[in-house]
């Protein structure tokens, strides 16, 4: 009895123990695994995948102008032969005949022309005798030994002797135009003799022959094809076939990589040369065709092979990259933390309009790279304060452009002379902002420039007001966005979804300004300290350094373009007072314009340059996406970024220096591309693949 205890408790324990085990694997089943990547940097490419044919850059198909039969072939396939060179003769020997009839018409119209000559001459001497018997006859008259009557006959027939003349002269020339007439069908005839001739055109190799010796060939309405000769094997080329989608992204000068059957495995390279606009419409597809040349050394690639091509349309160096899984990811209930509309001021911190400081403003926003920029409140408190009329603003926005170049070559300069030449600068500045000023304004201007004195003193920021609509932040408070910023409308704001040259003119143009009214040294250059702004600071000043550094602008240069996007600026600001059919169409005008102003400021060769940045520009942009991190527990967090180009497999990941998801989002963080062990609750891939921009 005891020992059938003791089993049934030792059979209890079992289950008990192999359904907690169960359970625990059915737990850790059930529990969520997460496969991840990390981000990496490095390069990407992205291209556009098309096919094509292999063939010869020049191809020459040889015909003939005349019927006849073959009697000599003197080339064969593949045959190499020289420009001139006799490759086949059609039987002359119906043509010779032809050209013996042609010569015996003409010595018959010779010598028909010789008997008009003859005529002629004798028909001369006539009218000649005739004349001088009227003249006698006319003198005896006058004497009376003749009647008179006798005189007037011979009067007659002397006219008659005259247009005789003419007659026998008009049928010499119709003799002559027969001899001319004859003439031409001989030399006709010996034409499509030597036409029986046929000879290569160019240099190069038969590619094809269509004929054989003995067979009949006839020109009627158009000439048959005997040969056809590719002038040169080693310099080829692939019409490719590009989807109409894609052709706005294919452009000269591109590189080219392409595969054919014949020798699998191995890449050939070549560049476009050419992209046809005539359109292709097969089965209601649109291509286009582009030329991709590539050097064909060793002859290794035959005309008519079928090439898979791939044009590189972009490309990037040492840029973070994600793995395209990452942006199919998708989390049900993981959403991203929003972003605050503004960073928080600090206590102790200068106003949102700035601080001044050695009579003049110092642009803190420029200095943090605050969203909106700090130099268009700073302006707006000029303007605000000041009372400046538009003509004054203009002048304002000038000065500006002005010393801006000054104050940033400040930097270059060592720490010892920096204060000296800034000192110099600003003076300089304050002149000319004064010299436009009326008497009222400049006792206020001056005004704000010993508050200025005095709050540098103090080493606090000036208790002067802020302009109307601009509040101070308090300790703890969150400051308020620029007065540009909120006055500009969301259409009329640079973004990276649009092209570089639209937005720059838009957005550079107040980070100039800005720039140019922030003297101090201390504070971060335009460049940087808009590059990671939002709304696409970031790819303008990409486009901008571009711009300075692959047209080697000069200083000038350099200086008038800052002035076009200074001058640009409230056009660009006006475009709110539009409706949003309207504003696309004002847009491009205005960007037309500066890109027309600056087109004048450059030379010949760095117009070409201009124009290839204007159209690589236009091809740049960025799309949305989202991506998930593992936190330091563990738990998935959402990140929502911008996106640029794809390999098919990566896609660039655009990460500004100053976005505050940069120390999250950086080489060597894991990414989520996938789940293993389990499902995540209501997880589940995106539908389809991320929408890439190439």
């Amino acid at each position: 009895m005891k020992k059938s205890y003791v089993i049934a408790g030792a059979t209890a324990a079992l289950l008990v123990g192999g359904g907690a085990w169960w359970y625990s694997q059915r737990a850790d089943a059930d529990a969520v695994q997460y496969r991840t990547a990390k981000i990496e940097r490095g390069s990407l490419q992205a291209t556009v995948s098309a096919s094509g044919a292999v063939n010869p850059v020049t191809q020459v198909s040889v015909g003939t102008q005349v019927s006849g039969q073959i009697r000599d072939l003197y080339v064969d396939f593949n045959s190499e032969v020289k420009a001139g060179q006799l490759i086949a003769q059609i039987d002359p020997e119906t043509f010779e005949y032809r050209v013996r009839s042609a010569q015996a018409d003409l010595d018959a119209a010779r010598a028909a022309t010789m008997t008009q000559q003859a005529a002629l001459a004798k028909a001369r001497v006539d009218s000649d005798e005739l004349q001088r018997d009227f003249d006698r006859k006319t003198q005896l008259v006058a004497r009376q030994f003749i009647a008179a009557s006798e005189a007037e006959k011979a009067q007659a027939l002397a006219r008659s002797g005259v247009e005789n003349v003419k007659l026998v002269a008009a049928q010499l020339q119709s003799a002559q135009a027969g001899v001319a007439q004859r003439e031409a069908a001989l030399a006709q005839a010996r034409i499509d003799l030597e036409r029986t001739r046929i000879t290569s055109p160019v240099s190069g190799i038969v590619i094809k022959r269509a004929i054989e010796k003995g067979q009949t060939v006839a020109a009627s309405l158009q000439s048959p094809e005997l040969f056809v000769i590719a002038q040169n094997l080693q310099d080829m080329q692939v019409d490719a076939s590009i989807d109409e989608s894609d052709v706005g992204r294919i452009r000269t000068g591109q590189k080219a990589t392409f595969t054919v059957d014949a020798f699998p495995g191995q890449t050939f390279e070549g560049e476009v040369r050419q992209v046809r606009k005539a359109a292709q419409n097969v089965a209601n597809v649109v291509t286009y065709v582009a030329v991709v040349g590539f050097s064909n050394a060793g002859g290794r690639l035959l005309p008519g092979m079928t090439a898979n091509v791939r044009v590189v349309t972009d490309s990037r160096e040492s840029v973070l990259k994600v793995p395209n899984a990452a942006l199919r990811m998708r989390i049900a209930g993981v959403e991203p933390a929003q972003a605050p509309a503004s960073a928080p001021a600090q206590p102790g911190s200068a106003v949102t309009t700035g601080e001044l400081r050695g009579g003049f403003f110092v642009s803190q926003a420029l200095a943090q790279g605050g969203p909106g920029g700090g130099g268009a409140a700073l302006r707006e408190r000029l303007v605000s304060e000041l009372q400046l009329n538009a003509e004054q603003q203009a002048k304002l926005d000038a000065v500006s452009a002005e010393m801006r170049p000054r104050f940033v070559a400040i930097r270059e300069l060592p720490e010892a002379q920096r204060r000296a030449a800034r000192d110099q600068v600003m003076t300089e500045m304050r002149q000319k902002i004064t010299a436009f000023l009326t008497p009222p304004q400049k006792t206020q201007y001056q005004r704000m420039q010993e508050q200025g004195e005095a709050a540098r003193g103090a080493g606090a920021a000036p208790p002067a007001a802020a302009p109307a609509g601009v509040a101070t932040p308090q300790p703890g408070s969150v400051a308020p966005k620029s007065v540009a910023s909120r006055a500009m409308p969301e259409s009329a704001r640079p973004t990276n979804e649009a092209a570089p040259t639209a937005g720059f003119a838009a957005a550079t143009t107040t980070r100039a300004a800005a720039a140019s009214v922030a003297p101090a040294p201390s504070a971060a250059p335009a460049t940087a300290g808009t590059a990671g702004a939002p709304g696409g600071g970031g790819a303008l000043t990409e486009f901008r350094n571009r711009l300075i550094a692959e047209l080697q602008l000069t200083a000038a240069q350099t200086e008038k373009v800052d002035a076009i996007y200074a001058d640009a600026r409230p056009r660009f600001g006006q475009l709110r007072d539009l409706s949003a059919e309207e504003r696309p169409k004002a847009r491009e005008r205005i960007t037309a314009d500066v890109r027309a102003r600056i087109g004048d400021l450059l030379t010949p060769e760095q117009k070409a340059k201009y124009a290839v940045l204007v159209a690589e520009s236009a091809g740049r942009s960025s799309t949305r996406g989202r991506i998930y991190l593992l936190d330091a527990q563990g738990k998935p967090k959402a990140y929502n970024v911008r996106l640029g180009i794809s390999d098919g497999t990566s896609t660039e990941l655009l990460v500004s220096p100053n976005d505050p998801q940069a120390q999250e989002l950086k080489e060597g963080a894991s990414v989520i591309i996938g789940t293993v062990g389990g499902t995540a609750p209501g997880s589940k891939p995106a539908a389809g693949g991320p929408r890439m921009p190439f």
